[in-house]
């Protein structure tokens, strides 16, 4: 079997709304559609990065919590590749948005940049969200 690229990548968010707008105006993805399912008291929200479906963010009532961590199973990370490391982490940093200082690994030239997801972002830069 060969696999061609990662086709999407699957979020379960505890705050629909709130990750939304993360995705929406903090990375700069585009909203492709939206749907409700009623059956499933549940919204799915299709993203795109620069025109290209990466991503699918998914509520659901009563979903148990996950630890935080690097180590926690489940989604361990999601990359994004910038061209200017530092100037991303800089306008990152101007967001609100919680990020380490860049890590230069071999594998990595221009260095990794860590940031805090949408439960971590600062409220008061995300209009119309509220801390968790």
């Amino acid at each position: 079997m060969l696999i061609n690229r990662v086709h999407h990548i699957a979020i379960i968010a505890s705050d629909y709304e709130r990750s939304k707008r993360f995705y929406l105006d903090v990375v700069g993805c585009t909203l492709e559609a939206e749907y409700f399912r009623a059956e499933r008291d549940s919204w799915m929200g299709k993203l795109a990065l620069n025109g290209e479906y990466i991503l699918e963010l998914f509520s659901f009532p009563d979903t148990p919590p996950r630890r935080s961590g690097p180590e926690a199973l489940g989604l361990r990370h999601l990359a994004f590749e910038v061209d200017d490391v530092p100037g991303a982490r800089t306008e990152l940093l101007g967001k609100g948005v919680d990020c380490e200082e860049p890590a230069r690994r071999p594998e990595h030239a221009q260095g990794d940049v860590l940031l805090q997801g949408p439960r971590r972002a600062a409220p008061r830069d995300l209009p119309g969200l509220t801390p968790l």
